[in-house]
């Protein structure tokens, strides 16, 4: 087992997406152009809509590891081009949703399509967004492929629904809260790496290390931008800090500062998340609440652990630049936190 801390004392530098962005640069540039040929429409409202998101920033993690899982099990064809366009509309399609049901009016810095172009609009744009990466994953003519990322769309319109029920309510436990962050972030990441050896004829073996090292990094994932919440900064989350609290979000931080409070903190507690009495006064107590009863650093500690996770899964694959690539993910992921 490759573990973190291993794999820290062995290399030089903090863990970086350089190394990814270098192996699938010219595939990605395949990607984009196929984006925004996917996002084309006689409907004007809808590339407008696709370009104001799609051109707000973003690593586009998930369809570089769907290339570089293809490429570290050896695909050699042009599939993986059109699967990483899919995972990507998946991804942006989930945003727009996002935003509306959590009423978001910023996003990577910009304001979001539903303050500029309203609701329906952002809804219906989604639905075409998935409805293209469906039609372009049928153009792959692999029935597994679609088996994997049409049973991830399921999962994750099933973790929103979970989270909306869930919603502002402090009797969320961690498991609940888990279980709704496996369907609604690391469904996707799992599915986006699962189809690298699916398009390279691998068995299940293979398949399932995948799985597991995409849906342990997404777990992970997770996990640090909800301790960044509380301490990180736009350009490492994408939104501003303290945005989750200000929404009512409960993430993890909340749930064992919460259950590791006394009685007047948990009244705050209610207040603030059920009650939405979350100006900046009650985010600083927040924070310090979850300082004194150490939910960050349990929070970490739970992030790390699915960073092992993931790094033990992709040290699995054969040495290869695509291999290091993909560890390396796993270390940025984590290093965020540094």
């Amino acid at each position: 087992m490759v573990s973190l801390a291993i794999r820290t004392a062995q290399r030089q530098t903090s863990g970086s997406i350089d190394p990814i962005l270098a192996l699938t640069r010219a595939d990605m540039a395949r990607v984009n152009d196929l984006i925004l040929a996917m996002a084309g429409s006689n409907v004007t409202l809808i590339p407008e809509i696709a370009e104001h998101l799609i051109s707000s920033g973003g690593k586009r993690l998930r369809p570089m590891l769907t290339i570089a899982s293809a490429l570290a099990h050896g695909y050699d064809g042009q599939n993986h081009v059109k699967l990483a366009a899919s995972v990507e509309f998946m991804h942006t399609a989930t945003l727009l949703h996002d935003d509306v049901v959590d009423e978001s009016d910023m996003r990577r810095g910009k304001r979001t399509a539903r303050t500029i172009w309203g609701n329906q609009a952002s809804v219906l744009v989604g639905d075409f967004l998935l409805g293209q990466a469906f039609k372009t994953m049928v153009e792959v003519g692999s029935l597994d492929a679609l088996a994997i990322l049409s049973a991830a769309s399921a999962v994750i319109a099933e973790g929103e629904v979970w989270q909306l029920a869930a919603a502002k309510q402090m009797t969320t436990s961690e498991k609940d809260y888990l279980a709704v962050i496996d369907a609604k972030t690391a469904a996707l990441f799992s599915a986006a790496t699962e189809v690298g050896p699916v398009l390279a004829g691998k068995g299940e073996t293979e398949r399932r290390a995948m799985r597991d090292y995409g849906r342990s990094l997404g777990l992970a994932f997770q996990l640090v931008d909800d301790v960044l919440d509380y301490g990180g900064s736009l350009a490492e989350l994408g939104k501003n800090t303290g945005d989750d609290f200000r929404e009512g979000k409960i993430t993890l931080p909340v749930i064992f500062a919460y259950a590791r409070g006394d009685a007047s903190e948990k009244a705050f507690w209610q207040a603030a998340m059920e009650k939405g009495e979350n100006d900046d006064a009650a985010l600083a107590r927040a924070t310090e609440l979850m300082q004194r009863h150490g939910a960050l650093e349990a929070t970490v500690g739970r992030a790390r652990h699915y960073g092992e996770e993931a790094l033990a899964a992709g040290a699995s694959l054969p040495p290869s630049p695509a291999r290091e690539a993909m560890l390396g993910v796993v270390e940025f992921c984590i290093d965020r936190l540094n």
